[in-house]
């Protein structure tokens, strides 16, 4: 009778302790919600890292500002920076061609 006993205590802790966990992830999911990325495509991300290569290259030999190169290109500012700073994830493959456009007429 008392192994029984124990045996329901431990499921009944284990029970709970599944629960908590479940309402923990659930709490969390809510204060931040999972990042989903939906632009995971091989061959995109690199298309967007070739263009990002190019770009930077062409905005280091470049005179102009990251103002004068975003005002240029029909594109906020915040987008260059995000560019220069690496987060692909933020900038589309027309944007990317956007710009390389613009620095490309802008190469001496």
């Amino acid at each position: 009778m008392r192994t029984r006993w124990r045996h329901c205590v431990m499921v009944i802790s284990d029970c709970w302790s599944h629960m908590s966990t479940a309402r923990a992830t659930a709490t969390a999911e809510q204060i931040d919600p999972p990042r989903s990325s939906p632009d995971l495509d091989v061959r995109e991300l690199e298309k967007r890292t070739r263009l990002m290569r190019i770009i930077t290259r062409l905005i280091a030999v470049s005179d102009l500002g990251s103002r004068d190169i975003a005002r240029r290109a029909g594109l906020p500012v915040q987008k260059i920076s995000d560019l220069l700073a690496g987060r692909l994830e933020h900038l589309g493959v027309d944007e990317l061609h956007a710009l390389r456009r613009t620095l490309e007429l802008e190469a001496p």
